[in-house]
């Protein structure tokens, strides 16, 4: 079964840059969230993403309408049940996902394929709560969805070959590559990109550098595009604490241990760019380190 119809759970950083490219790549789309006023706002966040693609010549504007017209929004998680494809997005952590699930199972088609945007949690656990784990993935986007060209796809144990064929060409028409990882906690990106986002913390938390000059070090000395901890910052300090919690939990190796400022910054609200502090103030100007 070709998919055509696509449903996404959640309207937050993720969802709306997953809603945006699947729309652009010609398929319908129905957003959910819990809250109207979020789905109002991603959509305004898609419009105007979307104009930013037009005065760069990347899409002709009558691209851009038709997309905006391929997106709808609901706040009834049920609604969701007739896609062919729904796509898990909301916030990482395994209870709410569950429940999720949960709330979905019960009107999905039979040939609906379930899939989870978690960048750490195991596909097989979340696949063994659901009445289809041969039709259930990891479809793992990189942030922002439409920048990035990567598409993580993880098998949990019980995934089909149809499905993951289907999910392969699926990551094709969206003009995105895609890697298949196996079902080992954090999969690939994060398993490497966490650990030196938390050694880059331990970096400040011992005053062996200060925000600017870690930052600098790595930008100039390592040809990265962006610091580690305003990286940090833009992923959100809490989601890259719940996927080192995660991998220490999960492979037991006291390499993964979060770093206690890491925890810190967590416990004070400063989240990051979504919070405005995070290791940088973000309510000025311009972001100033707050250490």
């Amino acid at each position: 079964m070709a998919v055509q119809s696509v449903g996404v759970v959640g309207a937050g950083q993720m969802g709306n840059g997953i809603a945006h490219v699947f729309a652009l790549a010609g398929y319908d789309v129905l957003m959910n969230d819990i809250s109207a006023e979020a789905m109002e706002k991603a959509v305004a966040l898609i419009d105007r993403n979307l104009e930013r693609q037009v005065s760069r010549d990347k899409i002709s504007a009558e691209d851009k309408a038709t997309a905006l017209a391929r997106i709808r929004t609901t706040t009834e998680l049920s609604e969701l049940g007739q896609c062919d494809l729904v796509i898990e997005a909301a916030t990482e952590n395994e209870g709410v996902k569950q429940k999720i699930f949960d709330a979905l199972l019960p009107h999905l088609k039979p040939e609906t394929i379930l899939t989870s945007n978690t960048s750490s949690i195991s596909i097989t656990r979340l696949a063994s709560r659901t009445d289809r784990p041969e039709k259930f993935m990891g479809f793992h986007f990189m942030n922002p969805v439409p920048v990035m060209q990567l598409v993580e796809l993880i098998r949990g144990i019980a995934t089909d070959d149809a499905t993951y064929r289907e999910m392969c060409d699926v990551v094709a028409k969206l003009g995105k590559t895609s890697a298949s990882a196996e079902d080992f906690p954090a999969f690939i990106v994060n398993r490497i990109l966490m650990p030196m986002i938390n050694e880059a913390v331990y970096t400040l938390y011992e005053g062996v550098g200060s925000v600017r000059s870690i930052d600098e070090s790595m930008k100039l000395g390592a040809n990265h595009p962006m610091g580690p901890l305003e990286l940090a910052d833009f992923i959100g300090l809490d989601t890259c604490l719940s996927i080192m919690n995660v991998l220490h939990d999960g492979l037991a190796d006291t390499k993964y241990r979060p770093c206690p400022l890491l925890t810190k910054y967590v416990e004070a609200g400063w989240l990051g760019r979504k919070t405005g502090r995070g290791f940088y103030d973000y309510r000025g100007e311009t972001p100033v380190p707050t250490r």
